[in-house]
């Protein structure tokens, strides 16, 4: 009798621990990628200068002097996280692909953009880029961070303070900086679905370290 008691409590322990495993795997998992289902965009602006000094034979860096180019307008959780690569996978079209290379600075950026974020979007690849383009458009860039010929140095609080001042409406939670170690690399503004400024969600913030940091020049 005892060791059918000893057994039936080993068993009842083992699926104790099975459900509380699945149970931190089910919390932990990422939401399943559905098209559509979001809470908010995130439009990221690359400081293109930083990239070409680690990526001199790309596109973009062939003396075309760009500052911040469209990285992408990424779908977002509100709770952190964003959902990619949704179904249905559409390659674009050539119409498609034009119009997505006046806004992207080069066609790997575009096509990778939107297989990874804009089939989340829940819009068709023309709808979803000319949503990428009204976004470019809300966003004006301060006049000390247009295309220069010098570093710069600043702090990152600086920088989303230049940003506000330029963007009425923008609130101090609604941008985050990006560096890339001591040289900023990226800007990024929560928007609504409606493309309105927006607080950002769980998860965005400012990735800088404190004090001053480069703002490399235009190539």
């Amino acid at each position: 009798m005892k060791k059918i008691y000893a057994v039936t409590v080993l068993i009842l322990i083992t699926l104790g621990s099975i459900n509380l495993s699945t149970a931190r795997d089910s919390k932990n998992a990422r939401p399943e990628s559905v098209a559509g289902v979001f809470d908010y965009y995130l439009l990221t602006l690359s400081w293109s200068p930083t990239y070409c000094l680690t990526h001199e034979g790309d596109a973009q860096c062939s003396g075309k002097g760009y500052g911040f180019v469209l990285h992408g307008l990424w779908p977002q959780y509100i709770k952190g996280g964003w959902p990619q690569s949704c179904p249905p996978r559409v390659d674009l079209s050539a119409v498609e692909r034009a119009k997505g290379l006046t806004l992207f600075p080069t066609r790997k950026l575009l096509e990778h953009e939107w297989a990874k974020h804009g089939t989340c979007s829940g819009l068709d690849a023309m709808s979803y880029l000319e949503a990428a383009d009204t976004a470019v458009g809300a966003v004006r860039i301060p006049q000390k961070l247009q295309p220069f010929g010098d570093s710069y140095y600043f702090q990152a609080s600086e920088i989303m303070q230049m940003f506000r001042q330029s963007n009425p409406g923008l609130p101090a939670d609604g941008i985050a900086v990006i560096c890339n170690g001591p040289t900023l690399s990226e800007v990024r503004v929560c928007m609504s679905k409606d493309l309105e400024f927006a607080a950002c969600g769980k998860g965005v913030k400012t990735q800088c370290r404190a004090g001053d940091i480069r703002v490399p020049p235009s190539r």
